[in-house]
C-alpha cells in the first residue's frame, strides 16, 4: 500500500495520543479517517481540527472489548465505505501492580481493551479484506511486548499476546495481498499512565503522580513522530515498527541478553515502580 488517498483507515483509540497523531497525518495524505473511542468529546475534537485542515474523518463512539459493537462498526463501515482499506487497532490502556497484587478485575480490563480488543478489530475487518484481495492490519504492542517489566505483568500479558496473534496472522494472510504490522513503541508522551488504574489503597494519586513523573522522564518520542514511523511501516509492509531509539535498544538488548536483558536497560527497572 504505497498511498493513503482515498483509503478507509479505521482507527481505534483515536482521541489522543499517537491515534490522533495517526489520525491528523492520514488524513493528511488524503484518506478517509473513521476514528473510534470511548471518550466521544476528545474524539470530536480531534475530527473538528482534521475537517478544518481540510481532511476528512469520521468520530464514532466505540468499546473495542465489546465484540459485537467492533463487528457492527464493521458492517455500517462496510455499508456507507465498502469496507476499510486499513485498520490500526491501537486503543490501548495500562495497570501498574505487582503480581500478587493485581486483581484479577484489572487483569481482565487490560487483556480486554489491549488484547481482545485487537482481535476483535482484526476479525471484523479483516472478512472483507480478504473477500476484495487487499488491506492493511496494525497493531499496537509496545517495547513491553519485548521484554518483560516489574509491576507490569497485566500490560506484558497483552502486549506479547499482540506480537504472537499479529505474527500468526500476517503468514496466514501473506498470500492474500493482506498486511500486517506489528507495532513496538517505546516511551511515547501520551496519556497512558495518566488513565491506568493503580491498586486501590490511600496513596494511590500520589503512586499515579509519581507513575506520571517516572514515565514523562522514560518519554523520548512524540505522537507526531510515532505517526510517521506508523505509516511508513503500513505503506512498506513492514512487519514490525520499532519507534524510538529506546525501543531499538530494548530490542537490541533481548536479542543479545535473552534471559538477561534487564542487566543491560536498568532504567526500565523504575518505569513501574516507587523508587526506594
Amino acid at each position: 500500500m504505497r498511498q493513503l488517498k482515498d483509503k478507509v483507515c479505521v482507527i481505534t483509540g483515536a482521541s489522543s495520543g499517537i491515534g490522533a497523531a495517526c489520525a491528523r497525518a492520514m488524513a493528511a495524505e488524503g484518506a478517509i479517517v473513521i476514528g473510534c473511542d470511548l471518550r466521544l468529546d476528545m474524539l470530536k475534537d480531534v475530527a473538528k481540527e482534521v475537517k478544518k485542515s481540510g481532511g476528512r474523518m469520521e468520530a464514532h463512539a466505540l468499546d473495542v472489548s465489546d465484540r459485537d459493537a467492533v463487528f457492527a462498526l464493521a458492517e455500517k463501515i462496510e455499508k456507507k465505505h465498502g469496507g476499510a482499506d486499513v485498520v490500526l487497532n491501537n486503543a490501548g490502556v495500562a495497570h501498574g501492580a505487582l503480581v500478587e497484587e493485581t486483581t484479577m478485575d484489572n487483569f481482565q480490563w487490560v487483556m480486554d481493551i489491549d488484547f481482545w480488543g485487537v482481535v476483535h478489530g482484526t476479525q471484523a475487518f479483516l472478512p472483507h479484506m480478504i473477500k476484495r484481495g487487499s488491506g492493511h492490519i496494525a497493531n499496537v504492542s509496545s517495547i513491553f511486548g519485548l521484554v518483560g517489566v516489574p509491576t507490569q505483568s497485566a500490560y506484558n500479558s497483552a502486549k506479547f499476546a499482540v506480537l504472537g496473534f499479529s505474527e500468526a496472522l500476517r503468514h496466514e494472510v501473506k498470500e492474500q495481498n493482506i498486511g500486517v504490522t506489528c507495532i513496538h513503541p517505546g516511551g511515547i508522551n501520551t496519556n497512558i499512565v495518566r488513565h491506568a488504574r493503580f491498586q486501590q489503597g490511600p496513596d494511590m494519586e500520589n503512586e499515579r503522580e509519581e507513575a506520571i513523573q517516572r514515565f514523562q522522564q522514560f518519554t523520548i518520542t512524540q505522537p507526531e513522530g510515532a505517526a510517521k514511523a506508523i505509516l511508513k511501516g503500513i505503506k512498506k509492509n513492514k512487519a514490525r515498527v520499532l519507534i524510538g531509539p529506546d525501543a531499538v535498544l530494548v530490542d537490541w538488548a533481548r536479542r543479545l541478553f535473552p534471559t538477561h536483558y534487564m542487566r543491560a536497560l536498568p532504567f526500565l527497572k523504575n518505569i513501574g515502580q516507587k523508587d526506594d
